[in-house]
């Protein structure tokens, strides 16, 4: 199999899911393969949040519509134009998956397919069944993909090289279990935003698509802001009410009602708009339904500070303050080529 070939299999994918959104679902008779795979596919959205509580069919389509903007030819061909991919000696590459918003590992899994290698998934219990669908079709569409996607849910066994995303103390264990192999291990990262109190209503309201959407389980969720000394915070609430709708959801109401509950037997000292809670902390890794807060003297500090936490960022939010700032509201729509942790999946693929 070629990398023309590979490319076109996830082009085709792109097209396959391009069909679905949450408002206008329309069978395309010219998509392949759609008599097979459109309508259960279909049932499989309405059913993911039996599997997982938190993939509402609004989440699970907006993941699916984040990966129609990625799988394009001119998004594939850019993405991969720099790099050098000789499908001659394919090596077996592990993917531990995590399971906290849908189709999270789908980046690693195209990555080892794209540089010909092949891939061997242990899928996360908490996202079991979106990805094996989407492999089915693409080996439907391309059977020759059949002997290059093996799907697991037990113990990974005969692989050269792992990439494996879990928790810091997960992290500690894949770091001795792996030990041996090339390896990319992930740990917890979070995202933050720079606030200067000149943000516009609509930056503030696209903070908020970066801080609720996924309902914040995501790490490019912003679960941390910067503010200046003496900041005000009416502006940043009233663009937050935008997502109040969120308390109506079971189980982020639940959360909120704990957290709260937990801060207010602590006795910490909280803003509050009864469906989110903002908490002045040094930590980047806020609970659901909270987000923490810290002031900066100079942006100059904040930004030395930053690069000193680099390890605990995923990625920052503001009006260009940093060199690799995202625009308000961007941090879900990441580019083929924005690499989780900044670690260049590609080359590390080529590489082993």
């Amino acid at each position: 199999m070629t990398l023309t070939e590979t490319k076109k299999a996830f082009i085709e994918l792109g097209k396959f899911l391009s069909q679905f959104s949450e408002n206008n679902t329309l069978k395309d008779n010219a998509v392949l393969r759609n008599d097979t795979f459109f309508d259960d596919f279909i049932t499989l959205i309405e059913r993911s949040q039996s599997h997982n509580g938190w993939f509402t069919p609004e989440q699970v389509y907006f993941a699916i519509q984040s990966w129609v903007n990625a799988l394009t030819a001119e998004n594939l061909d850019k993405w991969l134009e720099n790099y050098t991919i000789d499908y001659n000696n394919p090596k077996t590459v592990g993917l531990v998956l995590a399971g906290n918003i849908p189709l999270v590992g789908f980046h690693d899994f195209l990555s080892v397919l794209l540089t010909g290698n092949n891939v061997l998934v242990k899928v996360s219990s908490n996202d079991k069944y979106l990805l094996p669908f989407l492999s089915k079709y693409l080996i439907a569409v391309a059977p020759q993909l059949d002997n290059k996607i093996t799907i697991t849910e037990g113990k990974l066994e005969n692989f050269d090289a792992v990439i494996a995303t879990g928790s810091n103390n997960t992290a500690r264990y894949f770091e001795y279990y792996f030990k041996d192999k090339p390896s990319i291990i992930r740990k917890n990262r979070n995202s933050a935003a720079i606030l200067t109190g000149n943000e516009s209503k609509e930056e503030l309201v696209g903070l908020g698509e970066d801080i609720f959407r996924y309902f914040g389980l995501g790490c490019r969720n912003v679960s941390k802001l910067f503010v200046p000394k003496g900041y005000d915070f009416k502006n940043f609430f009233e663009a937050m009410y935008t997502y109040g709708d969120v308390i109506h959801y079971e189980k982020y109401a639940n959360n909120y009602d704990y957290n709260k509950a937990v801060f207010l037997m602590s006795k910490f000292e909280l803003l509050d708009n009864e469906f989110m809670t903002i908490k002045e902390d040094t930590s980047y890794s806020s609970p659901i339904s909270s987000v923490f807060y810290e002031y900066y003297d100079t942006i100059d500090a904040l930004k030395e500070k930053l690069n000193t936490e680099a390890e605990q960022i995923q990625c920052v939010v503001s009006n260009n303050i940093t060199d690799s700032s995202i625009a308000f509201g961007q941090t879900q729509q990441p580019e083929l080529w924005d690499y989780a942790d900044n670690v260049d999946t590609i080359s590390f693929l080529l590489s082993i």
